[in-house]
C-alpha cells in the first residue's frame, strides 16, 4: 500500500486531536537523519556577524556555513556551557541539547517532513501555558542573506522582544522571506512566513500537520506544497517544557534532497 492513512484520534495531555488531515507516507520505509537542536543563548544575527564576539564571523565572510564549522559526523560542536552562562543572562535549560529524528518524503505535489524527539523538562521559561511543546520548520528563499550558510539565524535579532534589550519585535529578515510551518501541542497549526515581521498565518505553502506523544516521544508530521528546488534549505526548532520566544532549542541550517544530495534524503513515493 503506497500510503498509510492515520485514522484514529489521539489523546494528548487530555486533548483529543483529530485524525491526520492528509495521507502520509509509510514512514517505516523512510530513512531518518539525526539533527541535534540546542539552546543558543543570546547569539542573534548581530552577534554572529561580530568579529569581536564570534570567531566564526571570518569563516562566514569567506562563504563557510555554521553547520560546516559546528557539525561533525552528525554531532554538534559548540560550547553549550558558554551558551547557557556567559552568553545568556537567564542561564540555560537543564538539557542544553537533544537529538531530533528527521524524515522526509515526497510525491508529485507534496513534501512530507516528520520530526520525532523526547522533549526535555527543566526549561528556564515556561510562559506558554497552552503548549507543552511546539515544533517549527523554516524554509528560506534565495533572497535571504547568507541563507545557505546560516539557516534560521537571519531571522534572529537583538531587538526581538524576548532578548535582554529587546523591543516589541518578532523575528524578521532584512531581505527575502522564510516559509514557516509550526505544530503546537494544543493542536494549533501555523502556515506562516517571516519577512519584515513574523506572520503565523497567510502562508502559501498549504501546510497541514498533526502530532502526538507516545510514551516519552513526540512525533510531528507536516505536509506542504512541494518546493521547486531539488535542494531544500531548512532549519528546525523545538519549544519544550512550555517555552516561548527565544527559549527554544534550534538547529543549524540543513538541506533536504529531493532526488539530490542532502543532509536529509527524501524518499519519493
Amino acid at each position: 500500500m503506497r500510503y498509510a492513512l492515520h485514522a484514529a484520534a489521539v489523546l494528548v495531555g487530555g486533548l483529543s486531536l483529530s485524525p491526520l488531515a492528509f495521507a502520509a507516507p509509510d514512514w517505516t520505509s523512510v530513512p531518518a537523519t539525526t539533527i541535534h537542536v540546542f539552546h543558543p543563548g543570546v547569539t542573534p544575527w548581530e552577534w554572529i556577524e561580530s568579529k569581536g564576539k564570534h570567531g566564526g564571523s571570518r569563516g562566514l565572510s569567506r562563504g563557510e556555513s555554521c553547520a560546516g564549522c559546528h557539525v561533525e559526523n552528525g554531532e554538534i560542536n559548540v560550547d553549550l556551557e558558554r551558551m547557557a552562562g556567559e552568553l545568556d543572562p537567564k542561564g540555560g535549560p537543564a538539557v542544553r541539547a537533544f537529538p531530533v529524528q528527521v524524515q522526509a518524503a515526497y510525491d508529485a505535489g507534496q513534501l512530507y517532513v516528520r520530526m520525532s524527539f523526547k522533549a526535555p523538562a527543566g526549561g528556564i521559561d515556561k510562559s506558554d501555558k497552552d503548549n507543552a511543546v511546539k515544533a517549527t520548520v523554516l524554509f528560506p528563499n534565495a533572497e535571504v542573506p547568507m541563507a545557505e550558510q546560516v539557516g534560521c539565524w537571519a531571522t534572529c535579532h537583538q531587538d526581538a522582544r524576548t532578548m535582554p534589550d529587546g523591543k516589541d519585535k518578532t523575528k524578521y529578515t532584512s531581505a527575502g522571506a522564510y516559509e514557516l510551518m509550526q505544530w503546537a501541542s494544543s493542536g494549533k497549526v501555523a502556515d506562516g512566513s517571516i519577512t519584515d515581521q513574523r506572520r503565523m498565518e497567510g502562508g502559501q505553502a498549504g501546510v497541514k500537520a498533526e502530532g502526538a506523544k507516545q510514551g516519552d516521544t513526540w512525533t510531528v508530521t507536516f505536509s506542504r506544497k512541494l518546493p521547486a528546488s531539488s535542494t531544500v534549505h531548512f532549519g528546525i526548532a523545538v519549544h519544550a517544557d512550555h517555552a516561548a520566544g527565544r527559549f527554544h532549542h534550534v538547529s543549524f541550517g540543513h538541506t533536504i534532497g529531493l532526488g539530490a544530495e542532502g543532509d536529509v534524503k527524501a524518499k519519493k513515493f
